[in-house]
């Protein structure tokens, strides 16, 4: 079997199946129990009341086939990072793709590879399925049971990995609609550093993706993370991301969700070690009947760690957007610092927007803030850049970039700022070259 991407030498052999069956397959028939117990949420559901995901559950979705079409082999190469990425792992469809991904020489001691070619599985033992919890969330429940293949990154104590490791799910279908269920597991150890970019790309045709990403993240270590999601018309999109901070270790997250039938995303962070700090940046572009909902969760269980927050949505036509996100502290999580803020710009009349930012708090020496604002183009503004000869359109589209890049900015790896930037630039008609970059420490808290 190929060695991808290990720090180790000699060749990564398969995980061995009487290995696999001792757990692996426990953990695999608790999801699918679970599943089979809860069933598909309903907007009965408190925590889904504003999404109805019944699309999904009526659609005979059929399992994707290893088949690398045309289609597939282009949308890798425009989401290929090329040489900025260290590794760069491709699935499609759900399958491994070996001869669209690309080698990478990590440091030893790094692994980024394939749940089969996993030379140690104490890691994925360890972890795998502890931070995402099945009881917690119907479609965690739904992957761990269909889960067949997934993506482990294991950076050790000390070990610093300056280029990210770029993960790219493709999704294409023919005349019937598929599904695929990615998993990823990343352990960042002790005083270590990594950089991970999850890119889901949709095809054309009706396809489901239930994702799910565990990151754990030790004492003094730093997780830059990206999930960047660009869907299709017909895309259903279900991602979780589950993390775990210990003791003075630090996660930025940046996700961007442009387009797509119908997008969730749960994102939970646990600052479970004293002085854990965590930073979350959204962007969320729907237009025409799309519908994306995002739900976040900064769970302060330690004391002196603080989070910040910012999630942007920009609706045009008839889409429709969600957020809810929740700041807990625990009791004894004092001089807790956060401050969350939703901001959502509507370009359509028809636009509906509903965000729901919530403060619980149970430690008495704290400092919260959260914040809502939703509503259309400044007109103000747009008068101040006609008076200097801008044209009506031209104006709008400079302030709706100018809005959205606010989050753009404050991405820190440059293929996943340029393909937004790109985006935003075609989407509004402006030139390519068009660029806001200013990469202050402050940008990675939201203001």
């Amino acid at each position: 079997m190929t060695r991808l991407a290990s720090g180790k030498s000699g060749t990564i052999g398969a995980l061995d199946d009487a290995a696999a069956q001792s757990w692996l397959q426990s953990l695999r028939r608790a999801g699918a129990e679970r599943f089979a117990s809860v069933g598909f949420p309903t907007t009965k559901d408190e925590e889904w009341r504003l999404t109805n995901v019944s699309p999904i559950a009526k659609t005979q979705f059929v399992a994707a086939t290893a088949q690398i079409d045309e289609e597939a082999i282009e949308l890798v190469r425009k989401s290929s990072f090329g040489t900025d990425a260290v590794v760069e792992l491709v699935f499609v469809n759900g399958h491994f793709a070996p001869s669209l991904s690309r080698e990478g020489k990590l440091p030893r001691g790094a692994t980024a590879c394939t749940f089969s070619q996993a030379d140690d599985c104490a890691a994925l033992e360890r972890h795998l399925g502890q931070i995402a919890d099945i009881s917690a969330n119907p479609f965690i429940a739904l992957n761990t049971g269909s889960m067949r293949e997934g993506v482990v990154v294991h950076i050790g104590k000390g070990i610093s990995v300056d280029l990210p490791i770029h993960l790219v799910f493709v999704s294409t279908t023919g005349s019937t609609p598929t599904q695929s269920f990615p998993r990823v597991l990343a352990v960042a150890e002790e005083s270590s550093q990594l950089t991970l970019v999850e890119s889901f790309i949709g095809g054309s045709g009706v396809h489901f993706t239930s994702a799910v990403t565990e990151l754990v993240a030790a004492d003094d270590s730093r997780i830059d993370h990206n999930h960047l999601h660009v869907g299709g018309n017909d895309a259903y999109m279900v991602s979780v991301l589950s993390a775990r901070l210990g003791r003075s270790s630090k996660l930025i997250s940046q996700a961007a969700t442009l387009g797509g039938k119908l997008t969730r995303n749960d994102l939970t962070v646990v600052l479970a070690g004293e002085g854990a700090d965590a930073t979350l940046n959204g962007l969320v572009m729907v237009s025409k009947d799309q519908h994306c909902d995002n739900h976040t969760l900064l769970d302060h269980a330690a004391a002196h760690c603080p989070s910040h927050e910012l999630y942007k949505h920009v609706l045009n036509d008839r889409a429709s957007c969600v957020f809810k996100g929740k700041i807990l502290v625990r009791p004894d999580s004092q001089k807790t610092d956060s401050k969350q803020s939703s901001k959502s710009l509507l370009l359509s009349d028809d636009a509906q927007m509903n965000s729901q930012p919530a403060l619980e708090i149970y430690a008495d020496d704290v400092k919260c803030t959260h914040g809502s604002t939703t509503g259309p183009v400044d007109e103000e503004m747009v008068f101040y850049l006609r008076s200097r000869g801008v044209g009506l359109d031209a104006a709008r589209h400079l302030l709706t970039y100018a809005f959205a890049a606010d989050i753009t900015r404050r991405i820190k790896v440059e293929p996943v700022r340029r393909h937004l930037e790109d985006f935003l630039a075609a989407q509004h008609g402006l030139p390519r070259d068009l660029r806001i970059t200013d990469l202050g420490e402050h940008d990675e808290k939201a203001r």
